[in-house]
């Protein structure tokens, strides 16, 4: 059999290709495991009936509230243009957050996909992680992975924090749920079609945006913290958040100085010792 060299070399590309993903895979999980070890949070790995989710959890029953971390939309796009092929974060800021938290009773919820394999399973498409990472199927998702974890402590009242589309998604949940006591992001992107407009990057017509559901925090103390050297989701993000719900208890803050992957950790138990708006 004849092998021509064109054809060998791309083989031999994409071969080099799958095997620095996998590597790089295997790093970033390595690197999380490391981070919750640390912290002492326990992994678990959550099987919706649509994809998997990864948690880590800090619990000592009994537990009558829980603080629960959202992380970011992670290593969604190579480029402009390119889709990730795995969507773990090389930055964990929401499990650094969770990690940098003493509080008895935390708990960590990884986007759809991230943490999980390698190789991925057939259920994790781009799409999650890119056009549909704000879809209802994947709201659900997150939803219906909290509550496995929550369905063990009947009463437990939820603290959310969301980082980046974290906060997004930890938004949506607390307009449905009703146990949910409080709420902040870090960064968060809580109006989805004003932040694609800002980098000029094409709308997501299946994504839902927690400003378009603003009525429903009028009554939730919630802080959003923004990064003053932001410009991924720069603070007038939230300051549109805050019009939009109006009322006394939504507060915001921008941190001078704050990048949006900035070391948010490094300043995170300064900024939960502020505590939230008295509504």
């Amino acid at each position: 059999m004849k092998i021509y060299p064109h054809i060998l070399q791309g083989t031999l590309l994409i071969s080099l290709s799958i095997l620095l993903t996998r590597c790089v895979s295997h790093d970033l999980y390595r690197e999380g495991e490391e981070i919750a070890a640390r912290a002492g949070l326990i992994s678990e790995k959550i099987n919706t009936p649509s994809f998997p989710i990864a948690a880590w959890q800090r619990i000592t029953p009994p537990v009558h509230s829980l603080r629960v971390y959202l992380e970011g939309d992670g290593f969604a796009w190579k480029s402009r243009t390119q889709p990730s092929d795995n969507p773990t974060p090389h930055n964990p800021v929401g499990l650094l957050l969770a990690a940098a938290d003493n509080r008895e009773n935390v708990l960590y919820l990884a986007r759809p996909c991230q943490f999980i394999g390698p190789p991925l399973p057939a259920t994790c498409s781009v799409n999650l992680w890119t056009s549909d990472r704000f879809s209802p199927a994947v709201v659900e998702a997150m939803n219906e992975a909290l509550n496995h974890v929550v369905q063990r402590y009947p009463g437990v009242k939820l603290d959310l924090v969301g980082y980046s589309g974290g906060g997004n998604i930890a938004a949506l949940l607390a307009a449905t749920r009703d146990d949910v006591r409080s709420l902040r992001t870090v960064a968060g992107n809580l109006d989805v079609a004003y932040v694609n407009e800002i980098h000029r990057v094409t709308p997501m017509p299946t994504a839902l945006s927690a400003i378009n559901s603003a009525s429903a925090f009028r009554r939730l103390p919630q802080v959003h913290y923004s990064g003053g050297a932001d410009d991924t989701v720069p603070p007038a993000v939230a300051r549109r958040f805050q019009q939009a719900v109006g009322g006394r208890c939504v507060q915001i803050e921008t941190i001078d100085g704050m990048t949006h992957g900035s070391d948010w950790a490094a300043v995170w138990p300064q900024l939960l010792a502020k505590g939230l708006p008295d509504c």
